[in-house]
């Protein structure tokens, strides 16, 4: 008997890679997965992938399990909801959430277009937004209703949304809004049963090949691959599962057979405070001891 036995998941961008070993993964732990993808490029470009969802459905009941497509566009309103309705009138439930889909338009900032980085923001942070929403409006009338509710949550964030990464900027920002989208979750949802957390997964996937390739690349044929998506799965898995109801408003950075959590922003080093206003000539030499108390921050990607 699996971990998720009997939980119903909802998984965005399950086509390929992260999503499609995280629907696989759930499934083979029990779960009832709702296969989301819309079976578009790593671009967002649309009829690269058509059939992507019924693809890994159909493998996912060839094993055994139980799945059902849907390839609704995570980042439409009315869309997030059917795709919320698909696990309601396949299964009877709905337990958790896997926002995983997404794609990239790589950019350095002043190339950037305003097409792109608002496409780049939509499909990542609106389409957080929306299928989630409809998620917690379900959850929520379920507990007002006297039903238990045991939910979760599962956003996807990045390195790059953590610290930044070179020629990323409407990526970076994205998922740097997911990050702190999470924290809010955790705080406003716990009172529901409902638990959110996030992963800053570092994967092979269509997304990474283009920008990371020789890196994700470079331990494939190794013994033990660290890069594939099916190390990230088990994680998700039992974030999924009830045996993580009290973990919530966490992101985890998890790579090959390591899961390391993320600390997230916190108060720093500070000076005195004199009870008197600042003159602007002092704030350089104040500013400079602050910044050789406080620790390293990690280097944006790529520079």
């Amino acid at each position: 008997m699996g971990i998720c036995e009997g939980r119903v998941v909802v998984v965005t961008g399950a086509g390929n890679g992260l999503g499609r070993a995280y629907a696989l993964g759930l499934a083979a732990e029990g779960a009832k997965v709702v296969v989301n993808d819309l079976g578009v490029g790593t671009h967002g470009e649309a009829g690269e992938a058509k059939g992507a969802a019924e693809q890994v459905a159909d493998e996912i009941r060839a094993a055994g399990g139980e799945a059902v497509a849907n390839t609704d566009d995570v980042a439409d309103w009315e869309a997030g909801k059917r795709i919320v309705g698909t696990a309601l009138d396949a299964f009877g439930a709905l337990h958790a959430v896997v926002n995983n889909a997404g794609f990239v338009r790589d950019r350095m900032f002043v190339s950037c277009t305003p097409e792109e980085w608002d496409a780049v923001t939509r499909v990542h942070l609106r389409g957080h937004f929306c299928t989630s929403r409809h998620a917690v409006d379900y959850w929520r009338a379920e507990a007002k209703a006297g039903r238990p509710i045991d939910a979760r949550i599962i956003n996807t964030t990045s390195g790059a949304g953590l610290q930044g990464s070179v020629g990323q900027s409407a990526y970076s920002a994205a998922k740097a809004g997911i990050a702190a989208l999470t924290l809010v979750q955790a705080a406003e949802l716990a009172r529901y049963g409902i638990t959110a957390n996030a992963l800053a997964p570092n994967a092979r996937t269509r997304m990474t090949m283009t920008a990371f390739a020789e890196t994700m690349t470079s331990k494939q044929d190794a013994t033990f691959d660290p890069y594939a998506p099916e190390n990230t799965a088990p994680l998700v898995a039992w974030l999924a599962s009830e045996a993580s109801r009290h973990v919530t408003g966490q992101v985890f950075e998890p790579f090959g057979g390591a899961i390391r959590l993320a600390e997230g922003w916190t108060d720093g080093p500070a000076s005195p405070d004199r009870d008197s206003r600042l003159e602007a000539a002092e704030i350089g030499g104040i500013v400079d001891a602050l910044i050789a108390r406080r620790a390293p921050a990690k280097p944006v990607y790529g520079a």
